[in-house]
């Protein structure tokens, strides 16, 4: 079985579970050709996983002080060039194409009649997934993205019998609390952040993120980007304040890390992901994060949800190395019925947020 999987490279969520993929596919008879697009090769860090792996431009969305800006995402689009990465991919050396929302491989793939597969957190909604209202333009543009023949879709609840549980890429360390807060905020101005942080000296913050330095301002540790340091800060802190994208927020849930997230404005699928974790109650939530929202979770944390997911990188690479001939509801119910789900506890209220123990 040769396979080429395409992996949308603007947030490192993607590139989390290619690991785990990765890992999977190891002990398997397949190979495995991964592509990254949406990102510069040279800012991709940690890929040894993925041996020679292909690059291509790709498409992204433009990103600035925690909004999307979609004026400046048309004006960066090069659809010449994203043509030419199409129709430059060898798609007769493949007999299966899978994409965790990565719209080079999926159109190459459509284009040469071969078979492929979707498997990703966008292709979760639809049907009962919990979904904002309006956002036209983002949801065409979901839906349009990375078009597929097959869907699996990863999620914190099985919304539907396509729907499995997260895919995990997390290391075997001591998650006993330490005391410091991991702090992951990659689209917000890092300044404002630092800032922020230093009106609660009282606490320490661990900060990473993407082109910052490694240094120390009072009570904030600031780190670059580094998988290894940012796992085990994740795996010895108290609790996370990140955005709404979903590995980072699945890998907290998996190891009970409570949650103070804020989702990206504009941007569909963080929207989508803090109102489940509202519903759900696994998180808090805060539209803006504010000197006030801050305060009131560092003073009274939620109690993060006794949830445990099951290995679902092996699973599904076992599926796809064998064709992937099964239907997904028989992985659905496997992995599901493996999933441990929380014990439900009356609700804490934070100020004006409300998070379910």
């Amino acid at each position: 079985m040769r396979i080429l999987y395409g992996v949308q490279a603007t947030g490192n969520g993607h590139i989390s579970r290619a690991r785990a993929m990765a890992d999977a596919f190891r002990a398997l008879n397949v190979e495995v050709t991964w592509l990254f697009s949406g990102r510069p090769r040279e800012q991709l860090f940690d890929m040894a996983p993925f041996g020679d792996y292909l690059h291509r431009r790709g498409l992204t969305f433009v990103t600035e002080d925690g909004r999307i800006r979609y004026r400046r995402t048309l004006r960066n689009t090069n659809l010449l060039q994203f043509r030419r990465d199409v129709r430059s991919l060898p798609m007769d050396e493949f007999n299966l194409v899978v994409t965790d929302f990565e719209p080079i491989s999926a159109r190459a793939g459509r284009n040469a009649g071969v078979a492929t597969i979707g498997i990703g957190h966008q292709y979760a909604f639809g049907g009962a997934t919990p979904t904002p209202s309006g956002h036209w333009l983002a949801r065409k543009l979901m839906h349009y993205f990375a078009p597929v023949e097959r869907g699996i879709g990863l999620h914190w609840h099985p919304y539907a019998d396509t729907v499995l549980p997260p895919i995990l890429h997390l290391p075997a360390l001591d998650t006993q609390p330490q005391g410091h807060i991991l702090v992951y905020l990659p689209f917000e101005n890092a300044r404002h952040i630092n800032s922020l942080l230093q009106q609660f000296p009282q606490h320490q913050f661990e900060l990473f993120g993407p082109g910052i330095e490694a240094t120390r301002a009072g009570n904030v540790r600031q780190h670059p980007a580094q998988v290894e340091a940012f796992k085990r800060a994740l795996a010895s802190c108290s609790g996370v304040i990140c955005n709404s994208g979903f590995e980072l927020i699945s890998e907290c849930l998996q190891w009970r890390k409570p949650v103070l997230t804020r989702p990206l404005r504009g941007q569909l699928e963080q929207l989508a992901n803090a109102l489940s974790l509202s519903e759900l109650g696994y998180a808090t939530v805060a539209p803006e994060l504010t000197r006030e929202a801050l305060g009131a979770w560092l003073n009274q944390p939620a109690l993060a949800p006794a949830l445990h997911f099951p290995n679902v990188a092996g699973v599904l690479a076992q599926w796809l190395a064998n064709g992937a001939r099964d239907e997904p509801v028989l992985l659905h119910q496997k992995l599901w019925g493996r999933t441990r789900r929380p014990i439900e506890t009356p609700p804490i209220r934070l100020g004006n947020q409300v998070a379910i123990g």
